[in-house]
């Protein structure tokens, strides 16, 4: 049987990379984890996750757990050493599968699980990657069924991911160093390292990525490379103008839709810049991030940044205007009942500006502007278009969205408008993404 969220369902025929999708559909949906109406993102895929020996093997559990939650299927491959720190019992029952451990198996008909297991992958996972079984896969030993496997898979259908797991003194050796780059020359794709406190007390690089880190890494490789050669600015969140040292004014937006368009943007193999401004949000993986406080520290980030972009999307809610002449030290009431009288300047059009710098201007630059309204999106959201003089306008009605994890979209561009319907933000981003990648193709340039 396989255990989903503490529900049963009939195991799954190993090869059959479908059949899970649904239960983890009808589980998830039972336990409120994702919405079941949106597809998963390794719906179909099935990874091979094999464990070397190492501590990190206890974060292996949690990543096949999440692996499923994704849609995949995943069958498990543990060395010796890796049976000294976690269970096959345990990856067993979060796999629902049984654990290959020998390359001696006799459940194999044809004895050969290291030719089976691997043809049947969508893709072959270490995490953890040790040291030593880094050095097997360099010297092409297979000395046991994992390593077997990896030499014996078909490296242009089946590829490689390694989530390297030391102690920092094993990571920064030189040694390792250069096997990390004979790896990735060979064709492996090598995850990086986690920074922090190893269970050896020390502190530092060689961490294993955690399991929401490689999932994430997992889900890009995957993705299709759209905007593969492109480099995306992207601005996100609110921005804050200071009225004195303790107060300021902002707004209600949280980020949310500009970080996930800077993951989808990564994901289709954009080289990313994400200008933020003060949100409390993860950076997404492989995402550069810049971040500002003020509209005008957004503009000068901006400014520094889009010489080298080739499309803008601007996703942040800029404040309009600033104080003009913010007090050095915090306004105190009085004894006048009277407020304080405050004199507004405008802040820098960041969108305008960049519309109409000279690289925008000859087709080399593609500008996406946002707009928050709480009333006629559609009017409104076409007006800013013009106005801006940018060939792609994205609406959402502002009160509806911010802070949320759900949104809808309006694109507005010469043609008219079209609605993207409600959905999570993410799905939304991946979606705007391959607009924008389509409208690339016929972006004169």
């Amino acid at each position: 049987m396989l255990i989903i969220e503490g529900r049963f369902y009939p195991r799954p025929l190993r090869g059959q990379t479908d059949t899970l999708r649904g239960m983890t559909n009808q589980a998830n949906a039972a336990t409120g984890s994702v919405n079941p109406d949106e597809p998963l993102d390794l719906a179909g895929r099935h990874i091979l996750l094999g464990l070397s020996g190492g501590i990190a093997c206890y974060k292996a559990a949690e990543l096949c757990r999440a692996l499923i939650k994704a849609g995949a299927t995943v069958q498990i491959v543990m060395t010796e050493a890796a049976e000294q720190f976690i269970t096959p019992v345990t990856m067993q029952a979060l796999s629902g599968r049984t654990v290959y451990t020998s390359q001696w198996d006799s459940r194999e008909s044809n004895n050969m699980a290291h030719i089976n297991l691997s043809r049947e992958a969508d893709a072959i996972l270490i995490a953890p990657m040790s040291a030593d079984f880094m050095a097997k896969l360099l010297h092409g030993r297979a000395d046991d069924l994992l390593s077997l496997m990896c030499l014996a898979r078909p490296i242009d259908k089946v590829p490689l991911l390694v989530a390297p797991a030391m102690n920092r003194e094993m990571y920064a050796h030189p040694a390792t160093q250069r096997n990390f780059v004979q790896l990735e020359a060979d064709g492996a794709t090598v995850l990086g390292v986690g920074t922090g406190f190893q269970a050896c007390g020390e502190t530092g690089d060689g961490r294993m990525l955690e399991p929401d880190q490689i999932l994430e890494d997992v889900i890009s490789f995957f993705a299709p490379k759209v905007l593969a050669g492109q480099h995306v600015l992207i601005t996100a969140g609110p921005t804050y103008e200071a009225i004195d040292p303790v107060r300021g004014i902002t707004n209600l937006s949280s980020g949310k839709m500009g970080f996930a368009l800077a993951r989808a943007a990564h994901e289709a193999g954009a080289h990313v810049t994400l200008v933020a401004g003060p949100v409390a949000l993860a950076t997404p993986r492989g995402v550069n991030r810049v971040d500002v406080k003020s509209a005008q520290n957004m503009f000068d980030a901006v400014m520094a940044h889009v010489q080298a972009a080739t499309v803008l999307v601007a996703a942040a809610a800029v404040a309009d205007w600033r104080v003009a002449k913010p007090s050095g030290q915090k306004i105190k009431k009085d004894a006048s009942g009277q407020a304080p009288q405050l004199v507004f300047e405008e802040n820098t059009d960041i969108l305008a500006t960049v519309a109409s710098l000279p690289q925008a201007q000859a087709g080399k630059l593609y500008c996406v502007g946002f707009a928050a309204e709480s009333h006629n999106l559609v009017e409104n959201a076409e007006a800013k278009r013009l106005r801006k003089k940018v060939p792609l306008l994205v609406g959402n009605i502002g009160p509806d969205t911010f802070g949320q994890d759900h949104n809808a979209l309006l694109l507005v561009d010469e043609k008219g408008s079209r609605q993207l319907p409600h959905a999570s933000k993410l799905a939304l981003a991946r979606q705007l993404v391959r607009e924008i990648a389509a409208r690339l193709a016929a972006f004169p340039s």
